[in-house]
């Protein structure tokens, strides 16, 4: 009787522990789905997290770029804007000397004009008129070397760009409009016109 009783204890010790076993094993079973379920969230995230980063410098970097270029937009602006004050400041220098050039040779023509009345009715062989023809040469030289030149009148057609009538001949030896004597020489300088060369027309 007694050994019915141990033999009996031992199977249900048997079985409480294959039951046992069995828990264990669906247990374990259970939690190995929700490892891999953690695992495979936690990898996402980590990807979703790069992802995040990744698009946060990207954003950085596409607004570096824009301050790159609004600074480059506006470093050319600014050259561009001085080298249009340069350009502008040399010429409004350059016509102010040639307006001051200009307001100086008009005011040396009368000079000119003196000499050259001055030569008209000096005798022939005088040693003071040769003298004063040579420093008007000199003189006529460096203006033309500056820019100043008289204005050809006689033989050419009347231009009144150039001349200025102020007498009229028929005469049919000469074409229409044909300067045939010049009262007054005009000049220019530099292209321009400083006096209008005083004329005699023709027809």
């Amino acid at each position: 009787m007694a050994d019915q009783k141990e033999n009996f204890a031992t199977e249900e010790q048997t079985v409480e522990t294959a039951a046992s076993e069995e828990v264990v094993e669906e247990t374990t079973s259970e939690e190995a789905p929700a490892e891999e379920t953690t695992e495979a969230s936690a990898e996402e995230s980590a990807k979703e997290d790069a992802k995040d980063k990744k698009h946060h410098k990207k954003e950085k970097k596409d607004k570096r770029d824009e301050q790159i270029e609004e600074l480059t937009d506006r470093v050319k602006r600014q050259l561009a804007e001085f080298e249009n004050f340069r350009t502008r400041s040399e010429k409004e220098k350059s016509q102010m000397f040639d307006m001051g050039a200009k307001t100086i040779v008009e005011k040396i023509l009368p000079v000119i004009d003196n000499f050259e009345r001055g030569f008209a009715n000096a005798p022939e062989g005088d040693a003071f008129a040769e003298g004063m023809k040579m420093v008007y040469k000199q003189m006529m030289t460096s203006l033309e070397e500056a820019g100043v030149k008289p204005i050809e009148a006689v033989g050419q057609e009347f231009n009144p760009d150039f001349h200025n009538a102020v007498m009229h001949v028929d005469d049919d030896q000469y074409g229409e409009n044909e300067v045939v004597e010049e009262l007054q020489k005009g000049y220019t300088y530099r292209d321009q016109v400083v006096r209008h060369s005083m004329v005699k027309v023709a027809n």
